[in-house]
């Protein structure tokens, strides 16, 4: 045993299986489902991977759930709209190989896609994910929404890239906006944030400036001018529900 994946799901199905045959290489497989009412769980068994039910309490959690589970020395952890290229595959090959050297912890480069492209440009390329830890290189912290990697010594750096189905339709952005937008409201009121509607009108415009100018997302053509304006209205959205929140509990 020397390289277990991990992937974390939820109704998965319908792209749970292109995740887990990239990941055949692997000498184990973890998925760490919460709870799905679909086949993801069914697929996952048919694929060999060992399947961990487990209730939602963030990707942070999920992740290092799976970190503690998992038997090999080198763990490489997935969602499951990724998958691994053959090029990454042959990288991370030739590097658990190796005897581990001081570096315990590996960024990984993610190309993602939006409505079918994948970007270059706007803030999501290279976009280096933490992935490949080696024993007990790093561990993740964070919230419902996004988690944090907390290396514990040296970080490097693969070169070949992690796929990533990020949004596969208009309907799936939007979905997500709305749900994202949502967990931040309620991430800000937690701190106790009492946002104006400047607030949110200013965050919004911040948010399409960086990702389609600052970020050269103009470059990726139409798709690039989508990505800049789901990316304002889930910041504007953001702010004007933590607003409304204020209000009501002022009520």
């Amino acid at each position: 045993m020397n390289l277990s994946a991990i992937v974390i799901t939820k109704n998965e199905e319908r792209v749970i299986g292109r995740c887990l045959a990239s990941l055949a290489f692997c000498d184990e497989i973890l998925v760490i489902d919460s709870g799905s009412t679909d086949r993801t769980q069914e697929i996952a068994r048919a694929f060999g991977a060992t399947v961990l039910v487990e209730d939602w309490r963030g990707p942070a959690t999920q992740r290092n759930r799976g970190l503690a589970r998992a038997r090999g020395p080198w763990r490489l952890l997935l969602d499951a709209d990724e998958w691994v290229s053959q090029a990454l595959r042959e990288e991370i090959v030739a590097l658990v190989r190796q005897p581990p050297g001081a570096t315990s912890a590996y960024l990984i480069p993610r190309s993602s896609s939006y409505c079918g492209q994948f970007m270059r440009h706007g803030g999501w390329w290279p976009d280096p994910v933490l992935r490949l830890i080696h024993g007990d290189g790093a561990r993740y912290e964070g919230g419902i929404v996004h988690e944090r990697p907390i290396a514990s010594g040296a970080v490097g750096r693969l070169t070949q890239p992690l796929m990533h189905e990020s949004f596969r339709d208009l309907e799936q952005v939007l979905g997500k906006v709305n749900a994202y937008s949502t967990w931040g409201a309620q991430a800000l009121r937690e701190r106790g944030a009492a946002p104006s509607l400047a607030t949110a009108l200013m965050h919004g415009l911040w948010s399409f400036v960086r990702t389609y100018i600052v970020k050269a997302g103009f470059l990726d053509g139409r798709r690039g001018f989508l990505l800049a304006v789901s990316n304002a209205e889930g910041a504007y959205y953001k702010y004007v529900k933590a607003m409304l929140l204020a209000e009501q509990a002022r009520k």
